[in-house]
């Protein structure tokens, strides 16, 4: 059984920066890829980024540019750093763990899920 606990969010003005972590316990971490989704206030949950187990990494359209998701897995750690933050970047982030290769836009592809961290960008 995995255990992912997100940490970083918080309270930042339009334009700001966050970086979010998530620390994975109870797997091997560098067998797993690892992915980032939000959910926004009456809104169903959405892919933000991804980082395959050899590094490859994925985003969303909405991000691509201003988010960069990186892992450290000697620290079983993963990382989203968000620059040029944006309003509707207001969600709870959440992280997650699969053993997919493929389609890890989908969150169905993942098999452990951290209890989201809340992120608010105010305008």
């Amino acid at each position: 059984q995995v255990r992912l606990v997100e940490s970083g969010g918080g309270l930042v003005q339009a334009g700001g920066s966050l970086r979010l972590s998530c620390a994975a316990s109870g797997g091997t971490f560098s067998s797993y890829t690892m992915g980032w989704f939000r959910q926004a206030p009456g809104k169903g949950r959405e892919f933000v980024a991804a980082i395959g187990r050899h590094g490859g990494s994925t985003y969303a359209d909405s991000v691509r540019g201003r988010f960069t998701i990186s892992r450290d897995n000697a620290e079983n750690t993963v990382y989203l750093q968000m620059s040029s933050l944006k309003s509707e970047d207001t969600a709870v982030y959440y992280c997650a763990a699969g053993q997919s290769d493929w389609g890890t836009a989908i969150a169905g592809r993942y098999d452990y899920w951290g209890q989201g961290t809340r992120v608010t960008v105010s305008s």
